[in-house]
This record gives structure tokens, C-alpha cells and sequence, in this order.
């Protein structure tokens, strides 16, 4: 016959055994209920048939709305996807000579040119020579599947995120309902590492002859996008260049985050004067657009989990940025750059450059200011930065993110350890007088004032300090934070092994053994502390493991693994402090 406590503890080991293998099929369950992204070979398009040369492929609506515009003049309603010329920054400076445009080798069958590098495959539609699809072949979607490349931009029958830019003013291509039809030389480019090619599209409006450039490198996302026009007319050619990111409001494709802890931004941003990263949310734009912003250079960028897309303009230009959303329910962040003139029998060029691509902060803050600060450490980021190099540092040293950040842990406790020690000190000293205590609250049970009187006194007495024990448990939590974040926004550490069956620290456990031995730590770690205080106080206390696991279970397993190591580190520093107090104490 077994006793009433072997019985108790062997039910509440079969309790967390059937909790345990619950929470597993739940989350098989959860794992097996995601639909698996599926695409296209293609994106869809437009069906296009060249037109004949100058003739639209279709019309603005007569009937929309006129409102004000820009400076004052009328302009329609926009709602479309082509910015409406009023927002052209009125500067009128004849534009930088370019060579003459080559001859036009006749149109394509394709509508879509393709064009595949080690880093990107991008889909470039010939009408308007939009980019209607981005693929990115160094990042699979998931580990099982490295075949299938992490989709950025797409246009299907449920998505559309695409990259435009044009010519619109007097004289330029494209308008509100009305875009050229390109041709080209071939319909997909191949360019290799440490090589660069660059895609030409051609067109001719009303005696100009129009190419489209877009300028590729085998090992880099940052695509160069020029405007050369070779003007054949009598008159001046006016225009100016507008660039545009247009998103529906959906979340991305390919959601890697979890349903618990703080959710990456989803929406657009760019750099102005006042604010070196400025958030534009979508719900900030179903009530009214942007007002224009007027600034030299800068960038516009639309932002999810470990990558974006951007639009950076020339610095040394005057760039007018807006945002809205149009009639069909789409978010537009783009920018507009000076209108410019072109005489006749001379040619000219409009330029910008276009990025798609993971967060790399290292490589955004090389293509423009402030373009690295789309990778959002929250407002710990001053912490935050640093931890991320001193990590990447240590991944260099070490060659593996899991190692790098077991030893970040010890780094971080090494330079914590003088202030963690005097915390450790004072529990020493709260766990000697505890017995103390006890009898105190025995004696005072029914005197508050005179028992917060008489421990005061015992305090003071014999040097502890009640508050001193929650320094070791407050410390870290900045850091804890900040490098939530780290593992979260940081790309570097999307699907970074570690070992065993940790194959992608940046998400949870998937058999939460890492939660659970940190739990059972940080169980075996109060153990050690004195139980002191309020009765109730002492119960909430010890729910406290029970409440960390629960939340643990969700977290990236790399984040989990550090409070782990974090947790072994300070039981041991604990254990070595106390032993030291107390045996000073027993010497005096």
C-alpha cells in the first residue's frame, strides 16, 4: 500500500506527464491546420497587347470627382494606382545628358520579363515595366522546403504588393488609367555572382523615345531603375519620375510569428527632416492620406517580419513623398521628384534605386541614411544595437547563433555580477534573519503597525535589506527585452540552427523542452531564496515558475535559451555568494 505522499507525487507526476503530451498534440494539431503557401509559376497581370504607339490601354472614369491639389489646382480624385502630376515638385532643370537610346529589336510575345540573380528573381510586367513579383532564393520559405523560395512581392487573385515607377507631367507615359506598353530584347536575364547586367524596356509616346533601365548585380538586392529619354520632338519633353509601393492591407504570405509576445510592424515608413524613422500604418490611412512631405533625397519603405522593400530617391534631389489609399482598397507609398525638361534632339535620364530584400541592417545603412533603422528593436534600441554586433561577433567567433548567444549569456552576467552580488548578499543576510522574522509575525499577528515597526528595527540591526534580493531579478529584464527583439526583427537569425532539435532559434520549442527546464530553473533558483513576507505573498511567489513556463512556451527558442543559461549562471553565482556571506558571518 503506497503512503498518502508517494500517491500525491506520483499524481502529480502523471498530471504533467498528460499535460505535457497534450500540449504537444495541440500543437502538432496547430502546426498541421496551417495551409501551405502555394503560387503561381507567374503572377497575374493585365492581359497585354502592345497598343499601337501613344494610344492608352484604358481611361480614367469621366465621372470621378475633382478636388484641390497641389498649389492650389484642380486634379482628380485619386483613385488609382498613378499619382496625380499636381504632386511633381515644380523645378524644371534640364536634365543630365545621356547617350542616345539604341533601336528598338521589336516587341515580345511575354508580357512578363524575368530576371534571376543569387539573391533575388524579380518579374517585371511590360506594361508600365512594374515590378510585379519579387523572390528571394537565399531564404526558403521553411527548413523542410528549401526549394521554395520566400515570395516578397506578388500579384495573385488574393495578393498584390508590387513595386511602380513611371513618367507622368505634360509629357510623360504614364497617367491616372493609362500606362506604356514596353518591349525588350529577351524575356528572361540570368545574371551570375560578381556580375552586372542591365534589362532595357523601350517604348515610344509622341516622337520621344523611351527606355526603362534596370540595373542588376549577381550579389545584391539594391536594383538601379533609370528613365532615358531621347527626345525627337519639335518641343521640350516635360516630365518628372514617380515611384510607388502598393500593398493591400493583408498580413504577408509567409506569417513566421507567433500568436503570443509583441507582433513585428506590418506597414509602410520613411525618413523625413523631423524623424529619422517615421511609421505610416495603414489604419492611419483608411481616414485621409498623408499630407506631401517635401524633403532632399530620402527613402520610402513597406515593412513585415525579417524583410521590406524600399524605394530610396537621389540624394541631391527635392522629393515630394505621400501616402494613401485608392479606390480599390490598396495602400500606396511612393514618392514624386522634380518635374524636368528635355530639349529637343537632346536626351536625358531620371534615376532611383529599389530594394528587395531581408533586413540587413548592415547593408541598408550603406544605401541610404536611416534605411538600417527599419529594423525595429523597439524602444530599447540604444541597448538593443549593440547586443546585436556584440552577437553577430561572437556567431563569427563561435559559428553558431546558439553558442554565440550561450555566450552572450555569460558576458552579460560577468559585467552584471558586481551589482548582482550585493543583491545576493542582501538575501544572504534575509535568509539568517528569517527565522527572526518568523517569530516576529507570530508575536505581532495581530499588531500591523507594531510588526512593520519591529522588522524595520531587525533590518537596520543586522544590515539586510528586503528589496536588495530583487536586484538579481530586475537586472537582466532590459536585456531581456532588448534581445527579444534581436531574435525577433533580426534576419540573421531566421532558421538558425543550434543542435539537437533546435533547427530555427527565432521560433518556439517545438518540443517545449527548453521552456520546461527553465521553468524547473527558475523553480530550483526561489528555492534558494528565503520565502519571507506576507503568507499570501509567499504563495504568489511560488506560482510564479508555473506562469513563466506558460509564457515561455511560445517564445523564440533562442530567447528561451538564454534565460535558461541566464538561470544556471545565477543560481551559481547565488549559491557561491551565500556561502561566502555566511561563512563571513560565522567567522565574526
Amino acid at each position: 500500500m503506497l503512503t498518502p505522499e508517494i500517491t500525491r507525487i506520483l499524481l502529480i507526476v502523471g498530471l504533467a506527464v498528460t499535460g505535457y503530451l497534450m500540449l504537444r498534440a495541440w500543437n502538432d494539431d496547430s502546426e498541421a491546420r496551417k495551409d501551405a503557401t502555394t503560387y503561381n509559376e507567374a503572377p497575374l497581370v493585365r492581359n497585354g497587347v502592345a497598343p499601337a504607339q501613344g494610344v492608352a490601354l484604358d481611361t480614367a472614369d469621366a465621372d470621378i470627382p475633382l478636388e484641390l491639389g497641389v498649389g492650389g489646382r484642380e486634379s482628380r480624385t485619386q483613385s488609382g494606382d498613378i499619382p496625380d502630376a499636381s504632386l511633381l515638385v515644380e523645378e524644371n532643370v534640364p536634365v543630365v545628358a545621356a547617350n542616345s537610346a539604341s533601336k528598338n529589336p521589336g516587341t515580345n510575345a511575354a508580357q512578363l520579363v524575368t530576371v534571376t540573380t543569387p539573391r533575388i528573381k524579380m518579374w517585371i510586367d511590360l506594361l508600365g515595366g512594374d515590378v510585379v513579383r519579387v523572390e528571394l532564393p537565399q531564404y526558403p520559405v521553411a527548413l523542410d522546403t528549401p526549394d521554395r523560395h520566400y515570395v516578397l512581392l506578388d500579384t495573385s487573385a488574393t495578393r498584390t504588393y508590387v513595386a511602380q515607377s513611371g513618367l507622368i507631367g505634360e509629357h510623360g507615359p504614364d497617367a491616372i488609367g493609362e500606362r506604356p506598353f514596353y518591349s525588350t530584347s529577351a524575356s528572361s536575364y540570368y545574371v551570375g555572382p560578381d556580375e552586372e547586367e542591365t534589362v532595357v524596356l523601350r517604348t515610344e509616346v509622341d516622337g520621344a523615345q523611351i527606355e526603362k533601365h534596370f540595373v542588376f548585380r549577381g550579389d545584391d538586392n539594391l536594383v538601379d531603375v533609370k528613365y532615358v529619354v531621347n527626345n525627337r520632338r519639335d518641343n521640350v519633353f516635360r516630365a518628372g519620375m514617380f515611384a510607388q509601393l502598393k500593398r493591400d492591407g493583408l498580413p504577408p504570405a509567409n506569417d513566421e510569428t507567433a500568436g503570443l509576445g509583441m507582433q513585428p510592424y506590418v506597414g509602410g515608413a520613411m525618413t523625413t527632416p523631423e524623424e529619422s524613422y517615421l511609421k505610416v500604418e495603414f489604419e492611419d490611412l483608411d481616414e485621409r492620406p498623408m499630407e506631401p512631405l517635401l524633403m532632399d533625397g530620402g527613402w520610402v519603405a513597406m515593412l513585415q517580419h525579417y524583410f521590406l522593400s524600399a524605394w530610396v530617391a537621389p540624394l541631391d534631389q527635392p522629393i515630394r513623398y505621400s501616402a494613401r489609399r485608392n479606390g480599390d482598397g490598396h495602400y500606396i507609398f511612393g514618392f514624386t521628384g522634380p518635374l524636368r525638361e528635355v530639349q529637343p534632339g537632346s536626351s536625358g535620364t531620371w534615376e532611383a534605386q529599389f530594394y528587395a530584400g531581408p533586413k540587413d541592417q548592415k547593408r541598408l545603412e550603406e544605401i541610404s541614411p536611416n534605411l538600417n533603422l527599419t529594423v525595429d528593436y523597439g524602444f530599447l534600441w540604444w541597448l538593443a544595437v549593440p547586443l546585436f554586433y556584440m552577437l553577430d561577433w561572437l556567431y563569427d567567433f563561435s559559428g553558431n547563433w546558439g553558442a554565440a548567444i550561450i555566450l552572450l549569456t555569460i558576458a552579460v552576467k560577468a559585467v552584471l555580477y558586481p551589482l548582482s552580488a550585493a543583491g545576493y548578499k542582501s538575501m544572504a543576510n534575509m535568509r539568517r534573519v528569517a527565522p527572526q522574522m518568523k517569530k516576529l509575525q507570530e508575536r505581532f499577528a495581530n499588531d500591523r503597525e507594531k510588526l512593520s515597526r519591529e522588522m524595520m528595527a531587525l533590518y537596520k540591526k543586522e544590515g539586510a535589506n528586503p528589496l536588495g534580493g530583487c536586484l538579481p531579478m530586475l537586472l537582466p529584464m532590459p536585456i531581456f527585452i532588448a534581445l527579444y527583439w534581436v531574435l525577433f526583427e533580426s534576419v540573421e537569425l531566421r532558421q538558425a540552427p543550434f543542435m539537437f532539435w533546435i533547427e530555427d532559434l527565432a521560433v518556439k520549442d517545438p518540443f517545449f523542452v527548453l521552456p520546461l527546464l527553465m521553468g524547473a530553473s527558475t523553480y530550483l533558483m526561489q528555492s534558494m531564496s528565503p520565502q519571507v513576507g506576507d503568507p499570501m505573498q509567499v504563495k504568489m511567489m511560488k506560482m510564479m515558475p508555473i506562469m513563466f513556463t506558460v509564457l515561455f512556451l511560445f517564445f523564440p527558442a533562442g530567447l528561451v535559451l538564454y534565460w535558461l543559461v541566464s538561470n544556471l549562471l545565477s543560481m551559481t553565482q547565488q549559491w557561491y555568494v551565500i556561502k561566502k556571506t555566511e561563512k563571513a558571518q560565522a567567522a565574526k
